[in-house]
Order: structure tokens, then sequence, then C-alpha cells
């Protein structure tokens, strides 16, 4: 009866595990980005690996709790040697989560930042109606205005692009602004991973 309430946190754990993985496959700032990207940039793999990746290692941390509590009700070694194998196959999916999160930390901001500067010059040389739609999109996604010149001038793209009512002066660089949207997000998905590793453990 002690492991019950165990297997119930693992339960909530994958299911936090199960809505981050839909909010950061759904969510409209990721969604943007990835129906912007191009086929060269990596984004939009790791955006659909990271949705589906993640819902695999929520149900099986779920089934692994679901199985170790009728282990206990049954007292039955057979479900317990198959929540053990579930437990164990989560925790093979969460090392390797963990090591990718920091070893390509850089590699989704990279990702993202190139679309970004990729729709930006587009607008910027030909002043294309569609991807000015798009870039009229991410600064309201955002919350921001362009991108920072070393020379304090302001671009026509702003102009045209930027939320109505911002002042240029007042605006966030969009490059900045997705770094610390995607800092944030990642700290949190890194403390997800972290808490879900202890109690595997």
């Amino acid at each position: 009866c002690q492991s019950l309430p165990k297997n119930l946190l693992f339960q909530l754990l994958g299911l936090s595990i199960a809505t981050l993985s839909t909010v950061t496959h759904y969510g409209l700032h990721f969604t943007l980005i990835s129906d912007i990207s191009l086929e060269s940039n990596s984004y939009r793999v790791i955006h659909h690996a990271a949705f589906y990746f993640g819902i695999c290692l929520s149900m099986t941390l779920i089934l692994a709790a679901l199985l170790s509590s009728a282990a206990t009700v049954q007292e039955s070694q057979c479900l317990t040697a198959m929540g053990f194998f579930c437990f164990a196959l989560a925790f093979c999916g969460l090392i390797p989560a963990a090591c990718w999160r920091y070893t390509h930390s850089t590699e989704v901001e990279d990702s993202m930042m190139d679309v970004y500067d990729l729709v930006y010059e587009e607008v910027r040389r030909n002043a294309s109606s569609f991807r000015r739609h798009e870039l009229t999109a991410i600064h309201e996604a955002f919350l921001c205005c362009g991108k920072r010149s070393p020379f304090g001038d302001t671009a026509n793209v702003e102009h045209k692009t930027c939320p109505s009512g911002q002042v240029r002066d007042a605006g966030q660089d969009c490059l900045r602004e997705i770094q610390d949207f995607l800092k944030k997000h990642m700290d949190f998905v890194s403390m997800l991973l972290g808490i879900t590793i202890g109690f595997t453990v």
C-alpha cells in the first residue's frame, strides 16, 4: 500500500511530460516556427521528434505506475516484473533525453533564429507579401520587433511588420526574445526531466 502514492506520483509525472510535449508541439510559438522553417532546417525534425518521444516516455511511465499498482494489489510477481521492465525502459529514455538537452542546448535555439533571419532577410530584400505576413505573425507571437542594428537605425521592415502601436525604440529584439523564450521553456524541460529521473532511480 505504501507504493500506491509513489505510483500516483509517476502517473502525474507521466501526465506532466505528456502535457509539456503537447504544448511544445501545438503551442503557437513552436508551430509558427515549424510551419515557416525550410526542409533544410533541422528545427522541424527536432519539433516532431520531441513530441513523439515525450508521448512515448509519458505512456511508458503511466503504464509502469499502473502495472506496479496492480502488482501491489494482486501481489503478482509477473505484474511486478512487467512494471519494473517499464520503469527500466523509461529510465533508458530519460538519460539520453537529459544528455541531449545539455549536449545540443544551442541546436534548437540556432535553428529557430535561423528561421527568423531567413524570413526577415527575404522581407527586407523582396518585400514579399507572403513572407511579410509570416514575419508579422512572428512579431505578434513573440511580442518583439525586428532585429537590433549596431547602427541604431530602423529598417522599413519593422514599420510594416511590427505589432500596431508598438514603438520601435520600445520594441524588443526578436532574436533576444526567441532566446529568452526558449531558455525558459528548456529550463522547465530540464527540471521535469531531473525530477522524473530522481524518482525513477
